[in-house]
């Protein structure tokens, strides 16, 4: 492999950057649902199975963006553009979250700052041009 190529394929730091905290996100959301699973037991009988529907949802939800996250490093603009969709989803939630409450301001800001982030790195240049598509090779006839 020439030195080229090998310089077209390095994944940019800021880009590795973004997939980590996709990672972290992704793995919180796993950790999440599990404890929202198991607030079933803290419920009334009735809500017993809504609880574990939802937390369960969350779980599938997160493993979701770590596939995601997989995506991006590789250089899938499929995963590019879900984690696109994925963040504009959960910016309508954290901005409804800190209009509508005092107590959860600041953990909403830093994860909509930390997803914006996200969305710029793989949108923006240098972190972009790893989504590039390579150049079939031209086979000599």
């Amino acid at each position: 492999m020439s030195t080229q190529t090998e310089t077209a394929r390095r994944r940019p730091v800021l880009l590795t950057v973004a997939v980590v905290i996709v990672y972290v996100s992704a793995l919180a959301n796993v950790a999440v649902g599990v404890v929202v699973m198991l607030s079933r037991y803290d419920v009334p009988e009735d809500s017993v199975l809504p609880v574990t529907l939802l937390g369960a949802a969350i779980v599938l939800l997160g493993l979701l963006i770590i596939a995601i996250a997989s995506g991006l490093a590789r250089g899938s603009h499929l995963s590019r553009v879900l984690i696109t969709v994925y963040v504009a989803l959960l910016a309508v939630g954290h901005v409804a979250t800190i209009v509508s409450s005092d107590a959860w301001d600041w953990g909403s800001i830093v994860q909509l700052l930390a997803e914006l982030f996200v969305v710029a790195v793989v949108w923006l240049p240098p972190g972009a041009r790893h989504f590039t598509r390579a150049e079939p090779a031209v086979s000599p006839t």
